[in-house]
């Protein structure tokens, strides 16, 4: 039976929620002391609402990809067509990034053991799935063609979207945004035959 969270003890969950992922953006890794000290908790503490380091990171994870799916990823758009609208998701997608500290991280090199890599693949095929079931509307619509199938092209244009962002992200200076949104779209519209690529 779960507890109930007071909003004490969510507050407290938050502080180290927000100390941990400061500790991870500004290091690349994730100690628990450091985490307590940044927080100014006891080091017990984060143990007591996350278990483990890697229930911490797991939390941390969890957190980031909540606040991409309110940024961009379960957006409802009011645009007429799915060009329109998927323009706009990855405008707000590529804006979410590029603001995001922990982006470099959670879209660079792994972070924590198996457990952490089996809750971030679960993540991304939860996105992935969302993808499939979006661009499987479109086929039924008539918007985009049938003879591709939905959940190989939401793998391959969000392995793709997040491969070049986190390339963008490595650069200094950064790509201007628009840039960088311009050439992303280029890449999804060719990828699910909205438009036809250049010939090679």
């Amino acid at each position: 039976m779960t507890a109930l969270r007071t909003p004490r003890s969510a507050g407290s969950r938050e502080k180290l929620l927000c100390a941990a992922a400061e500790e991870l953006a500004a290091t690349g890794g994730l100690e628990v002391a450091a985490v307590a000290r940044r927080a100014a908790v006891s080091t017990g503490l984060p143990y007591r609402y996350f278990g483990t380091r890697s229930g911490l990171l797991i939390a941390v994870l969890d957190d980031f990809y909540q606040r991409l799916g309110e940024a961009a990823a379960l957006r409802v758009y009011a645009s007429t067509t799915w060009a329109e609208r998927e323009q706009q998701r990855i405008h707000d997608w590529v804006a979410f990034l590029y603001s995001e500290p922990l982006a470099p991280v959670v879209l660079g090199r792994p972070v924590g053991d198996a457990e952490v890599a089996a809750a971030n693949a679960q993540q991304l095929h939860a996105l992935i799935e969302l993808g499939a079931h979006n661009i499987a509307h479109a086929q039924h619509t008539g918007e985009l063609p049938t003879d591709r199938d939905p959940e190989l092209l939401a793998a391959a244009t969000l392995g793709g979207t997040n491969l070049l962002v986190s390339t963008a992200l490595t650069r200094n200076p950064r790509p201007p945004a628009k840039d960088l949104v311009d050439q992303l779209w280029a890449f999804v519209s060719g990828a699910v035959g909205l438009t036809t690529p250049p010939s090679s």
